[in-house]
């Protein structure tokens, strides 16, 4: 999709006073959220990443909501606490998973919606850990991690063990190349790195 199809806009809108922002990461929160946004009687901006477009999950044919401004968390986890947002809940995910293999507990905050924010789930969960990794799609500069670094401290510094870290997108326009498109997205091994980053 190149750079003018490939940006993760979520983050400057987030500045706009009055606007709901939503942002789901899997199959079922995206329908459960966009019919939440179609009842609304506020301004929602639905972003969908296209990377979730081949994502594979269990999306029930019945009528059901997703309420906005309730985070999830996705895997409960007692050593880490993994903030993601939109395409990068399953790559955390994955994440997790592996970090399990070694002994470490991650547990996985789905944001789901950036505004309103639920930063009660987001510090309840920062407090039992101790440690706290945020990722998302975007470029680092300016993206929605540093709200979320900030409010934290702001309120939890001193249940903080070790400095939180942030895994986004390089700062550069999405390249076409895909090995170079690769380069400049988050991944896995970027979370690991920032995981294991945090532990003693």
């Amino acid at each position: 999709m190149a750079a003018q199809h490939s940006q993760s806009l979520e983050g400057w809108l987030t500045n706009i006073p009055g606007l709901i922002i939503i942002a789901p990461g899997t199959p079922y929160d995206s329908k459960g959220l966009l019919k939440a946004a179609i009842r609304s009687n506020n301004p929602v901006l639905f972003f969908e990443n296209k990377l979730l477009y081949t994502a594979i999950g269990p999306v029930p044919e019945e009528e059901y909501l997703v309420p906005i401004g309730v985070a999830e968390v996705k895997r409960p986890g007692e050593d880490v606490t993994l903030v993601a947002l939109g395409a990068m809940v399953g790559p955390s995910l994955e994440a997790s998973q592996k970090m399990a293999g070694e002994g470490i507990s991650v547990e996985v905050v789905d944001l789901r919606t950036l505004v309103p924010c639920d930063w009660a789930t987001i510090v309840r969960s920062v407090v039992k850990t101790g440690r706290l990794v945020v990722t998302e799609p975007g470029a680092m500069t300016n993206g929605f991690g540093a709200e979320v670094v900030a409010r934290v401290t702001s309120v939890a510094l001193g249940a903080l063990k070790a400095p939180p870290r942030r895994v986004a997108g390089i700062d550069v326009p999405i390249p076409y190349n895909r090995s170079l498109e690769n380069e400049a997205l988050p991944d896995v091994e970027d979370i690991l790195k920032a995981v294991r980053g945090v532990l003693p």
